[in-house]
């Protein structure tokens, strides 16, 4: 589930201490206006004084008796491992009972949890229903409802009929989808949450850290999976019947930003010494307004200028699952304009971190 920060104030604090002022923030907004609980706010003077086992102990009473305050707190640490072991099943919990209690944001994230059954049981239809609750009284939610009437889903959520691909290269496979996703849907991806782009890191499967990619030069952006909302979650179902996978091997959804001069230099999606390894790639083109930019492939001489909506996907491992070297890839520097495109990196088995 990934690694316990027990008590004691990490590095991150200051992060820490405004993400917590933002959660007091919500609670006063959401829960009926009413002015949050007096304990509350003395659990967060402790928290920020340094006294954690103490700020702890205070969030715990108070979720005991249904604060929405206290539990979105309780989930937002429970979730990241902040302060307190991480679990995701807990967190995921917190995230229903905060919701329950009034916190909107909580609420819409376990509905978000729901429909794409991380970290506990998956019920699309439940997930539908309290969609069209929450869409009654929040203009983005019932955006997210009225995209998704237009798609045609089975009741589980799968796209009825998977968009079909040109195959480019049979070794390595590479296999394009032309028009895979409309260009309104292309544009939604910047609705979920404004991208808050930073450098481009580069993964250490060791220990779980990042650190700046020293051949990608383009700025990155994630879905995770708390605002994986149902509709994104419809759109990663589409990708996972595209490339014959289960939805659940694939990573969380990376939107990356090339401006002018920015690249990424020939490399392998393939992780070296990975248990669960990088199989697949799935790229999505956002936009087309940009000139260079290329996805080339030097090992066969191949090279895609992919248009919005556009899928191009590739295998990174071969049958016995040792790396495809033909697989090398790169984006060529962009000339001008700005590229977008959407990430998924596929995994040999169900990825959770």
């Amino acid at each position: 589930m990934g690694a316990s920060r027990h008590l004691g104030l990490p590095s991150s604090v200051r992060t820490l201490i405004w993400a917590l002022a933002a959660a007091r923030e919500a609670c006063h907004k959401s829960a009926a206006m009413q002015p949050p609980d007096p304990m509350l706010l003395h659990a967060f003077s402790l928290l920020q004084a340094g006294q954690p086992q103490q700020a702890l102990a205070l969030f715990q009473q108070l979720a005991a008796r249904n604060d929405p305050g206290a539990l979105a707190t309780l989930a937002h640490l429970t979730w990241s491992g902040d302060l307190v072991p991480q679990s995701f099943p807990l967190g995921r919990e917190y995230y229903h009972r905060a919701g329950e209690a009034g916190h909107e944001v909580s609420g819409f994230y376990a509905t978000n949890l729901l429909a794409s059954g991380l970290a506990g049981p998956r019920d699309w239809p439940e997930a539908l229903r309290r969609l069209r609750r929450e869409a009654a009284r929040n203009p983005a939610r019932a955006r997210i409802l009225a995209m998704l009437a237009s798609l045609a889903l089975t009741n589980d959520g799968d796209p009825v009929t998977p968009p079909r691909g040109e195959m480019l290269s049979e070794n390595p496979q590479i296999t394009l989808f032309r028009g895979a996703f409309s260009p309104a849907e292309c544009a939604y991806f910047f609705e979920v949450e404004k991208p808050d782009f930073k450098r481009a890191n580069v993964l250490d499967e060791r220990d779980g850290s990042e650190r700046p990619d020293p051949i990608r030069t383009s700025e990155e952006s994630h879905i995770h999976w708390l605002i994986e909302d149902p509709l994104i979650h419809a759109f990663n179902r589409r990708l996972a019947a595209m490339s014959g996978t289960d939805v659940k091997q694939g990573e969380p959804l990376q939107i990356l930003r090339y401006r002018p001069g920015q690249q990424y230099r020939a490399h392998l999606d393939y992780i070296a010494g990975a248990a669960n390894q990088r199989v697949k790639t799935a790229l999505l083109y956002l936009n087309q307004d940009y000139g260079g930019g290329e996805t080339a492939f030097p090992s066969v001489g191949l090279t895609v200028k992919g248009r919005i909506g556009d899928v191009l996907l590739f295998r990174n491992a071969l049958d016995d699952g040792k790396v495809d070297k033909r697989s090398e890839h790169a984006g060529l520097p962009v000339l001008e304009g700005v590229k977008l495109i959407a990430t998924r990196w596929i995994r040999e088995r169900e990825h959770i971190v």
